[in-house]
């Protein structure tokens, strides 16, 4: 790839350990045993975990949430890739993602931003783009700031 042609980034490689310690503190903070299924199937388990966590009226634990927000996030780059449309989970992590226009500098035109809690719920489909921008909970500024075309990712 050269340097002009930056439409896709790889997505961070998930390490299988740190994934597996987060999702062992979640499950144990939520009162189940440990995670003891195949290692391809952690990152949906931490996600459905820290869903667990919310749906009970709890804090998730913070790497388990942060580990469940970058696999989703990273899912979504995979998914879309591009650097039109920047999508920031505070404080957990960002992507670019969208193909089109590319950014290079300043403040990118097209911002998605929203809470750990939201992005999740939209990536697995219990929460629709429309629902999310209509009661405050996504931030979208730009003409090319609309993920819903691409939400829920897929499983």
């Amino acid at each position: 790839m050269t340097s002009g042609d930056n439409d896709e980034v790889p997505p961070r490689k998930l390490d299988p350990e740190k994934l597996r310690a987060a999702l062992d503190a979640q499950l144990v903070a939520l009162d189940e045993p440990p995670y003891d299924g195949p290692a391809a199937a952690l990152p949906g388990a931490l996600v459905a975990a820290v869903l667990a966590a919310y749906d009970r009226g709890l804090t998730p634990e913070r790497d388990a949430a942060r580990q469940a927000v970058r696999h989703l996030l990273d899912r979504l780059a995979t998914a879309a890739p591009g650097r039109t449309v920047e999508v920031r989970v505070p404080p957990y992590a960002a992507v670019q993602a969208i193909p089109g226009p590319r950014h290079t500098r300043g403040t990118p035109p097209n911002v998605v931003e929203t809470d750990g809690r939201t992005w999740i719920e939209l990536a697995v489909g219990r929460l629709t783009w429309e629902e999310a921008v209509a009661k405050g909970a996504v931030s979208a500024s730009g003409s090319r700031a609309d993920l819903s075309a691409h939400l829920p990712l897929e499983n």
